[in-house]
């Protein structure tokens, strides 16, 4: 069964198909010959994977689901949540510059509570209906970047129950108990309803 995954993103792409596997043929947007930026405008994490969806089902007539992720830190007020991405401003996905403000920004604060939190909003055409998972796990900021592995705010993001970051805890692990694993998971379990 073919379905596409609104995302150029190819860390995102691989943890994906590493999830649905053997199930599904997953495409990319550029398998699909999309190339546009879709615009993620909303101030929140269902508007933004709502809009990518919706952008893919509109212009290519295809089911489609699209993710949205945010890192919400505690003393930080839920920031940088929908802006995790572009936190530290500027072009493009700057990972760097985004552990860095975010690292300056808590200081010596000892409240270094944190959740990953991944939103997919899934576009069945054939069906005419939306759905939205989401996918939620616990965490500490550590106070420097911790791994190899991993991409975002991975190095210095340590899930509850574990005592290393992400980036530390390698992909295998992380694709069973990460934000996006779960939030996958419910996907999954909805479509595969559907093929048996």
């Amino acid at each position: 069964m073919k379905i596409v995954f609104a995302t150029n993103n190819l860390h995102k792409l691989s943890e994906i198909r590493d999830i649905l596997g053997e199930h599904f043929d997953v495409l990319s947007l550029s398998d699909i010959g999309c190339h546009e930026d879709i615009p993620e405008t909303a101030d929140t994490l269902e508007g933004n994977a709502l809009l990518k969806a919706q952008y893919v089902a509109d212009n290519y007539h295809i089911s489609c689901f699209a993710d949205d992720t945010g890192l919400e830190v505690d003393a930080l007020g839920g920031a940088p949540g929908v802006y995790s991405a572009r936190y530290a401003g500027g072009v493009g996905h700057d990972s760097e510059a985004n552990m860095r403000k975010l690292l300056k920004e808590l200081g010596e604060n000892n409240n270094r509570k944190a959740r990953f939190r991944t939103v997919i909003a899934l576009i069945e055409l054939e069906k005419g209906q939306t759905t939205c998972f989401e996918g939620i796990v616990n965490g500490q900021i550590t106070r420097e970047r911790h791994g190899q592995e991993g991409f975002g705010y991975d190095p210095i993001f340590q899930p509850d129950g574990y005592d290393q970051t992400f980036a530390q805890l390698g992909m295998d692990i992380k694709n069973h108990i990460s934000h996006r694993a779960k939030a996958v998971e419910k996907l999954a379990t909805h479509l595969l309803k559907k093929t048996h």
